[in-house]
């Protein structure tokens, strides 16, 4: 049979997801032509024919069963069209878990009720009714530190069940990754619980709107048929039967679950009761877990338990809670004390003390743990500074010498900041300091010095420490400034009593002196300790202390430099005094010995010693820049000068036993040394007297001025004055020594003169006519040829010096001689005119005015030669002995050659 309209559709249902037995409307077309023509309809396969109630071909009202399906479509099947299709489905959702007890607008199905018993979540007490999570979205936990979050939110707590629940919290910690997405969800499900919880019944009520509905709509029917019967009349209304059985009804059910109230009353008291047990089970057992944790060091576990308790049970009136709290606040008391043990307990590290500093402000500790801990350092370090002196005096008085016993750098109780130190401050002497002097002077450490290594380096251990916990404590206090103030100034007495004992007053010798010593440090060792204080103060700044505060230690640090500057000088000028004998009289092509060299290099190792000292650090003075103090050191540079100088006079009258001779050479490779030097040459004091002068000459053109020049190098002050003095102590040496060899020398050949003119009753007016210079001419040549020689062989540059002296004097005599002649016959004015002559020429080459003047004047007392027969003799004669003389001449003539090529 054909059927005669098109087979029905669904368009349209709504609502269109619930959960069973929601009642739904279904719109479509050719949904049938009546009541009697709809033969099928499923939803989600489930058959709801049953419910359904067709309204018109368009519109069909019905509930949904249950279904095995969470998603299907709606069929409609009619008579007229046959079995339908459907454009929308529906989606069926579970249904709410309802209890026995619970209010139901719908019919439950009795095999599948919710038993709270049997489905718990068993990760919460099970007493507990705190809901697992309350925003109905998926919680994912971060990683975010927990003590971060104490910080961030002081007080406050992620226990929305708590009464300082912070909202920010709960979302870092359970949705700190959710998407903003899933968090508008979450606000949806909060208005939702929150609108049924505050409308109660009445969401009851709307819930089930329909069903009320349709109950009063059957009740209103079944009053009409009553009324229309007329049967109430009628041995009594049915209304009042159906009232009465009703009634009835309504009392068997009550008699049927009054024991299943009595029970769920009874389990409710039961449960809170265990409720309350769980929740203050924390506070029973807290004294317990206090000691536990106090054993294990975990005091920040403490600490948050008490203040969690402190905020619970801290004003609480529940006698069980007091005992209890009481209990919990003398195991506070004890870690109170136990923290400020360890807290005020030397020596502690800095992480340590504001470790326990925290523990304690977190506990209200009465006081400031922080000022006690400031106050227990500041005592622990002075006194570590005075054991240090203490210590290091008592090793002083026990034994016999200041090295003694000697003190290893490496030794772990007293270690020296030798680290850098011993590069900047390393002494490299010269050979005349390294007499009696090896290497191992480093590891000979004086008392004085190791104190002060040992103090610094306990200072620099010890106050770093101090000044970060005083810089966290308070950012300016007045007292902890005089803390470190008068740490900075005992550091500075204890140094002063050791090393500067007269800078410090009568009243504090006992407290900082004590050091029974008879010799002082040497600059060396001064210098040393200046580096060490430098790198004190270098690391102190380091840890920005004011630099006020500072400042004690930086005049320290200029005292000791002026002081090791002036020790320096004066060992300089010990070392000086020893320099005559190291004399060893050796002389090189020049004519000078080592000893110039020896006192140049003297004097530049000490400056070189004091480069560091001299040199100024960031925010230190020089040294130089208090008057007195340039005036001590131009002084000390002077007496350095003058010893030298004094010692050159020693040498130069030093007698002739007293000089060793068994070593002395002379440079051979000259070519211009005379072949009288053998190996039995002997020293005289004469040619001791050159030698001295030759070094003479060489300080004034060379040594003198290179010192000048190293002192200016080293910013000394009175350069001038310093060269002046000791250039004038210098000549007036020189020039003393000089005339001391030229009447040594000239004296004898001066009185020889004399006798030999007269020798043999020789008379200038009764004389033989000349035929040669006489012999004590040639005798006075002949010593004033040997003074050249002894001259040349120590100093070439001192011939013409020297020998122009001795023609002085020789010409001088002569003259002197001449003039006291009462008259000349023609012969003597010849035969003295002929020797004059020839001296003159002989020793043309050193000639001075005054010497010219002398053979002028004697010249002038001898009658003129009147015949050229005369003058003809007398250049012939004097051809003659310059021809006969010629091999003692040279001297003369190379010395003349000489002086033509200069």
């Amino acid at each position: 049979m054909s059927r005669s309209r098109q087979p029905p559709l669904v368009t349209g249902i709504s609502p269109n997801e619930g959960i069973p037995w929601t009642k739904v409307t279904i719109r479509g077309e050719n949904l049938g032509t009546g009541p009697t023509d709809l033969i099928g309809l499923t939803i989600c396969g489930h058959n709801c024919l049953l419910t359904a109630e067709w309204m018109s071909a368009s519109k069909i009202v019905c509930r949904v069963g249950q279904a095995k399906n969470d998603k299907g479509d709606i069929i409609v099947t009619t008579k007229s069209g046959g079995k339908g299709t459907s454009t929308v489905s529906f989606k069926l959702l579970k249904p709410e878990k309802i209890g026995l007890l619970d209010q139901s607008a719908v019919w439950v199905d009795e095999m599948n009720y919710y038993d709270m018993r049997t489905d718990r979540n068993k990760g919460i007490p099970p007493l507990s009714l705190r809901p697992a999570n309350p925003l109905g979205i998926e919680i994912e936990k971060s990683k975010f530190p927990q003590k971060d979050l104490e910080i961030l939110f002081p007080g406050m707590s992620a226990d929305f069940t708590s009464e300082n629940f912070s909202a920010a919290w709960y979302l870092i910690e359970n949705h700190s990754t959710t998407s903003f997405e899933q968090l508008k969800m979450a606000v949806t499900n909060l208005k939702r619980q929150a609108n049924k919880k505050s409308e109660g019944s009445l969401a009851y009520v709307k819930g089930g709107l329909s069903t009320f509905f349709e109950a009063q709509d059957a009740l209103s029917a079944i009053h009409q048929k009553l009324e229309a019967d007329g049967t109430e009349k009628v041995e009594g209304s049915m209304t009042q039967k159906l009232e009465n059985v009703l009634n009835r009804a309504s009392n068997t059910a009550d008699t049927l679950f009054q024991e299943v109230l009595g029970r769920k009353d009874k389990a409710d008291s039961t449960r809170n009761a265990l409720n309350v047990l769980q929740r203050f089970k924390f506070l029973f057992n807290l004294p317990l877990n206090i000691e536990r944790n106090i054993q294990k060091g975990d005091y920040d576990v403490v600490i948050n338990d008490y203040e969690k308790a402190k905020s619970l049970f801290g004003k609480t009136e529940v006698q069980v809670f007091k005992k209890y709290y009481a209990e919990v606040e003398t195991r506070i008391e004890a870690l109170r004390e136990l923290l400020l043990a360890k807290l005020l307990e030397t020596p502690s590290t800095l992480h340590d003390q504001k470790r326990y500093i925290r523990y304690l402000s977190d506990l209200h500790a009465p006081g400031d743990p922080a000022w006690q801990c400031i106050g227990a350092q500041h005592r622990w370090i002075l006194q570590l500074m005075h054991s240090c002196k203490e210590g290091y005096v008592q090793d002083l008085k026990g034994t016999a010498g200041l090295h003694s016993p000697m003190l290893d750098l490496d030794n772990d109780t007293r270690p020296l900041v030798l680290g850098p130190l011993s590069q900047t401050a390393s002494l490299k002497r010269g050979s005349s300091f390294q007499s009696g002097r090896d290497d191992t002077w480093r590891y000979k450490t004086p008392h004085r010095v190791a104190f002060v290594e040992k103090l610094t380096k306990l200072v620099l251990s010890q106050l770093p420490n101090f000044w970060k916990l005083w810089i966290s404590y308070v950012n300016g206090s007045l007292f902890s400034e005089k803390m470190i103030q008068e740490v900075m100034q005992c550091l500075v007495k204890l140094i002063r009593g050791a090393l500067l004992p007269l800078s410090i007053p009568e009243c504090g010798v006992r407290q900082y002196g004590g050091w029974e010593v008879k010799s002082e440090l040497s600059g060396q060792w001064l210098a040393h300790v200046i580096q060490t204080i430098r790198l004190t103060y270098e690391s102190l700044t380091a840890l920005e202390i004011p630099n006020d505060m500072l400042q004690t230690i930086q005049d320290l640090i200029l005292d000791l430099r002026v002081r090791c500057v002036m020790v320096t000088l004066q060992h300089t000028a010990e070392e000086i005094k020893r320099l005559a004998e190291k004399e060893d009289w050796i002389i090189d092509n020049e004519g000078l010995t080592s000893l110039p060299y020896q006192f140049e290099q003297c004097i530049v190792h000490s400056l070189q010693s004091l480069k560091g000292v001299l040199e100024c650090k960031p925010g230190e003075a020089s040294v130089f820049q208090q008057p007195k103090t340039q005036e001590e050191v131009c002084q000390l540079s002077i007496n350095i000068m003058q010893i030298f100088i004094y010692c050159l006079e020693q040498l130069s009258t030093k007698p002739d036993a007293d000089v060793d001779t068994t070593h002395l050479s002379v440079d051979v490779s000259s070519p211009d040394l005379f072949g009288s030097i053998h190996e039995d040459f002997s020293l005289t004091s004469e040619q001791r007297l050159l030698i001295v002068l030759s070094n003479c000459c060489y300080l004034e053109r060379h040594t003198f001025l290179n010192i000048a020049e190293h002192f200016e190098k080293h910013n000394f002050q009175g350069i001038e004055k310093i060269t002046q003095v000791s250039m004038a102590s210098l000549k007036e040496l020189d020039q003393r020594l000089f005339e001391n060899y030229i009447e040594l020398k000239a004296d004898p050949i001066v009185g020889s003169l004399e006798p030999g003119i007269y020798a043999g009753y020789f008379d200038w007016k009764d004389c033989l006519p000349p035929t040669g210079v006489r012999n004590y001419l040639k005798e006075a040549l002949v010593n004033i040829i040997a003074v050249h020689a002894e001259v040349f062989t120590i100093s070439k540059e001192l011939v013409p010096r020297v020998l122009s002296k001795v023609v002085e004097a020789v010409s001088e005599e002569l003259s002197r001689l001449m003039q006291c002649v009462s008259s000349f016959s023609k012969n003597g004015a010849l035969q003295a005119r002929l020797e004059i002559c020839a001296l003159r020429d002989t020793v043309a080459v050193h000639l001075t005015p005054e010497s010219k003047s002398s053979f002028k004047q004697a010249l002038e007392a001898l009658p003129q030669l009147s015949s050229g027969a005369d003058k003809k003799l007398l250049e012939e004669l004097l051809n003659k002995f310059k021809s006969s003389m010629h091999l003692q001449l040279t001297c003369f003539q190379a010395a003349s050659s000489t002086m033509m090529k200069t």
